[in-house]
């Protein structure tokens, strides 16, 4: 495989920063893995298992080598990011693109899609979390909004804690969500005290916008993009899986089942080891499928 080669784009208020793996294979069709607000450093195993392919990774803005021009803790919108998307792969001039976006990722793709499907042959949306299709809606964009107030008011760890409790929570959210006792910091590894800090990408600048985004339903419906909403099937009952799961839903298509859990695709990136090699087996299956 030919060297890896970074590159630079400046968008509306921002400055993102991307690197393309030129693939060995015939297919022209680069493929994009896009993370939010993870950026390419959490798909360097998942892009190995594709060296037939040219593959596209990203620092999205506010993340990483991502820049914004306001900087500090401003909050961006998926709106924004997918902006952004759409600017990215305009720059790479290869024609329709296919991609795999996980998490919040999964969540701007959907809206680029949205805007400009003619831009993306395939999306695999790995479980996108957002309230909006869920049926516990207020209760779980209460609970994600709490998780942005603990970490305004008590700093990373606390809000972090918080956001882990979120994540794994089986099932609907209770109303009284933010008033429950939540584990300390200490519980997870984390610091307890508060550096002062309100920029984090996750608990800051994504949390809110990324959480109660509403996909509009009717315009991917009406994309020429093949739209696939993934879960992990160590995911069930969880918040994202549980908002892939009803987005597939408002969307008539059947729900894709791929090995692991939200980070199944992780191969030790940030100290996480999911099942990539099964991972990528997987996503090149539904992306041929």
């Amino acid at each position: 495989m030919a060297d890896t080669t970074t590159r630079t784009l400046a968008t509306d208020g921002a400055t993102l920063a991307y690197d393309v793996r030129p693939g060995t294979g015939t297919d022209p069709r680069p493929l994009l893995l896009v993370g939010s607000p993870m950026d390419a450093s959490g798909f360097v195993t998942l892009a190995s298992h594709f060296p037939d392919r040219t593959v596209v990774t990203y620092d999205p803005r506010g993340t990483g080598r991502g820049t914004t021009d306001e900087g500090g803790p401003v909050e961006i919108r998926p709106e924004e990011h997918a902006d952004d998307l759409i600017r990215l792969i305009e720059a790479l001039d290869a024609g329709p693109v296919d991609a795999f976006a996980s998490s919040g990722g999964a969540v701007n793709f959907l809206a680029a899609v949205a805007r400009r499907g003619d831009l993306v042959h395939t999306l695999v949306a790995h479980e996108p979390p957002t309230s909006a299709a869920l049926p516990d809606r207020a209760e779980a964009a209460a609970a994600c909004a709490d998780v942005y107030d603990v970490y305004q008011r008590e700093g990373w760890g606390a809000g972090m804690a918080k956001f882990i409790s979120l994540t794994g929570h089986q099932g609907p959210f209770p109303a009284d969500w933010a008033s429950l006792p939540a584990a300390p910091p200490e519980t997870f590894g984390l610091p307890a005290g508060d550096d002062g800090r309100r920029d984090d990408p996750l608990l800051g600048r994504n949390m809110r916008g990324c959480t109660s985004y509403e996909p509009d339903v009717e315009a991917l419906k009406a994309a020429p993009t093949r739209v696939v909403i993934a879960a992990g099937e160590e995911s069930e009952g969880e918040f994202a899986a549980r908002s892939a799961a009803g987005i597939a839903a408002l969307l008539g298509t059947p729900l894709a089942v791929f090995p692991g859990n939200h980070a199944g695709f992780l191969g030790g990136e940030f100290g996480q080891h999911g099942a990539p090699e099964e991972f990528a087996k997987k996503l090149r299956e539904v992306l041929e499928g």
